[in-house]
């Protein structure tokens, strides 16, 4: 029978640890509370050894599996939210889906968490100990629900927006799949060019001693850089994106890449919509939960995801807490809220209806969205259709008009 190694609070608050015989953590957990005890820790032991020793020295990769996909995660919260709903407790749900889970990266995924909130743990702060599979927004809104007591509800929300995140994905990735095919052979005809057709080509030309025009000087030039020198162009521009990666990875190089996106013509006003419709929603379904605004404030913000925005909205924060009302706080953060929203936040605080109008805020901004990421998409196709075809149109060119003129030189 497994030992369980235990570490418990008394009655007269002192820190109690012990061993337990088991047939499983849950038997575990109920002997040490039918001693008295209110449980901190529980580590399984094998052998004399706990249960992370046992993890170190087993052969290295054995235990590892695949990660956790978007689909996988998609349905453990949709089912999580319907169990919730359902009444049945935290505790015993992730027992549940953890023995549904088919894939074992999900089994072992879904079992770790299940096992640090029998510990103690809040399922926020479970789900943040492993951010590769459940990311920073996920885990803000899942402390939302927590802090409101409608954990459920947000769960619901979370596998909407993955839902909908998927949706335009899979749209934009059939939108750009067919000029993506014309590219990869356009460039595999452009390189066939520039190896071996253009270097015979101007070999042609040398022989009757005639003068190329400019664009085709400018393709001959690149012809002899990729045969010359191909490999060391393609080790630079690996090299390059490996840099970029980890600039963008470091906290500075995010800040400035997030920063450049939200100034970007058309992506930036959308991320920033995006972002307010969050937001919004989060506070709202907050304050309809009684939890106080400046705690809804704390939370919501993390919903955000770009830390610039964040930044705004915590120095908007900071006044709020001094006592302004919240519609004329938040006109720091001209690039989430325009005028007219901050006009309609502030009405609503004043009339008692905050939580209500933020939520309807947030639908209209989402419907607003819905619009235009379905408009863009429309014109993704054929724009990068034109710009296949005016790149290879060049190309044509360039290797073209010398052969009017060659019959000068023939002459």
């Amino acid at each position: 029978m497994p030992l369980f190694q235990y570490r418990a609070l008394q009655s007269d608050g002192t820190i109690a640890e012990g061993r337990v015989e088991a047939g499983g953590r849950q038997e575990a957990f109920r002997q040490i509370e039918g001693r008295g005890l209110r449980p901190i820790s529980l580590a399984e032991r094998a052998n004399g050894k706990p249960e992370a020793q046992i993890a170190s020295t087993a052969a290295p990769g054995l235990w590892k599996s695949g990660k956790v996909t978007g689909r996988m995660l998609e349905n453990f919260t949709r089912l999580l939210s319907s169990l919730l709903a359902a009444g049945v407790p935290l505790s015993r749900a992730l027992v549940i889906l953890h023995k549904e889970a088919t894939a074992p990266a999900a089994k072992e995924k879904w079992k770790e968490i299940h096992d640090l909130v029998i510990d103690g743990m809040s399922l926020a702060d479970a789900m943040a100990k492993s951010p590769e599979t459940f990311p920073r927004v996920y885990v803000a809104m899942v402390q939302a629900g927590e802090t409101g007591g409608f954990l459920d509800l947000v769960l619901a929300q979370i596998a909407d927006f993955q839902a909908r995140e998927k949706e335009l994905r899979a749209k934009v990735l059939t939108a750009l799949l067919y000029p993506s095919i014309l590219l990869v052979l356009a460039l595999g005809v452009l390189v066939f060019l520039l190896v071996f057709f253009i270097p015979r080509f101007q070999a042609i030309f040398s022989g009757f001693g005639a003068a190329l025009p400019l664009l085709t000087q400018v393709i001959v030039t690149i012809s002899h850089v990729v045969r010359a020198y191909g490999l060391y162009v393609a080790l630079g521009l690996g090299l390059g994106a490996y840099l970029v990666r980890t600039w963008l990875t470091s906290e500075q190089g995010r800040r400035t890449w997030e920063r450049w996106i939200l100034q970007a013509p058309v992506i930036g006003p959308l991320l920033a919509q995006f972002a307010m419709a969050r937001f919004c929603r989060m506070l709202g379904t907050l304050l309809g939960a009684g939890v106080p605004l400046i705690n809804g404030l704390n939370v919501a913000r993390k919903s955000i995801g770009n830390q610039i925005l964040v930044d705004a909205v915590s120095n908007s924060i900071e006044r709020v807490k001094e006592g302004d009302a919240l519609g004329p706080s938040l006109s720091d953060c001209k690039e989430l809220f325009t005028g007219s929203v901050l006009e309609m936040v502030s009405v609503a605080e004043e009339s008692g209806r905050l939580d209500q109008e933020l939520v309807r805020l947030a639908n209209v901004t989402e419907a607003d969205l819905d619009r235009q990421l379905k408009t863009a998409v429309a014109f993704a196709e054929p724009l990068m259709l034109f710009f296949i075809a005016a790149f290879i149109g060049t190309i044509f060119i360039g290797m073209v008009i010398p052969i009017f003129t060659i019959q000068d030189y023939i002459k």
